[in-house]
């Protein structure tokens, strides 16, 4: 009963924040200004940067900078692309000591990028909920680009074997979720484990601002 009350919220609120995106009127340039370090936003796959704006209020209300890609839309690309679209988005801005907050699929982009040319541009990265080691459940999916999250697919692969940016990497994930059940370990980085539930409400759980104060330390 645990684990369906929690599915059941975590659909709720992603229903939720998929809905207010569509309707939403604040612009992401509403966020560029402070003296903290600057943030750089990466939703998972089909979600605009909206559905992280619980999240991005907060890391704006202490100070720092958000920013969001535009080019990766609703995040539906190969990770290689999209992972292209962030290191464009750095080098244009002429931002350094970025900290990436990820999501989901936008974890793998982000891993990516501190792997390529701008990687020196990246801190580090807090990982919320983001499929590492792959999904056990993406050989079943209908989309190709749900396919592409299978511990096989060349991208995941991979990531997996590179880990030298590990180490600036904080990934957060809940003891149930239901999109990845092997969780979302990354061997290397710092790795907590929140009890509780959920693939998409977690980006409201406390801890996960908690954990990004590491960065800033």
């Amino acid at each position: 009963m645990r684990f369906g009350a929690w599915w059941a919220r975590d659909y709720a609120y992603a229903v939720a924040w998929q809905a207010r995106g569509l309707v939403t009127r604040v612009a992401p340039d509403a966020f560029l200004t402070g003296t903290g370090r600057p943030v750089v936003i990466l939703p998972g796959i089909w979600e605009p940067w909206s559905f992280m704006q619980p999240l991005i209020t907060q890391l704006r209300a202490q100070g720092h900078p958000v920013h969001v890609v535009a080019a990766l839309r609703r995040n539906h690309g190969p990770v290689p692309e999209m992972a292209e679209h962030v290191e464009a988005y750095l080098t244009a801005a002429g931002l350094d000591d970025v900290i990436l907050v990820a999501h989901s699929k936008g974890g793998l982009a982000g891993k990516l990028a501190m792997m390529g040319p701008a990687g020196w541009r990246i801190r580090g990265m807090l990982a919320i909920a983001t499929p590492f080691g792959g999904s056990r459940y993406a050989r079943l999916m209908p989309l190709r680009s749900l396919r592409a999250f299978s511990a096989n697919d060349p991208a995941i692969t991979r990531l997996a074997l590179e880990t030298a940016v590990n180490a600036r990497i904080v990934s957060v994930y809940s003891r149930f979720d239901p999109h990845i059940p092997g969780g979302s370990e990354l061997p290397g980085a710092k790795n907590v484990a929140l009890d509780t539930g959920g693939h998409f409400s977690i980006l409201a759980h406390p801890e996960v601002l908690a954990e990004f104060a590491s960065f800033t330390e």
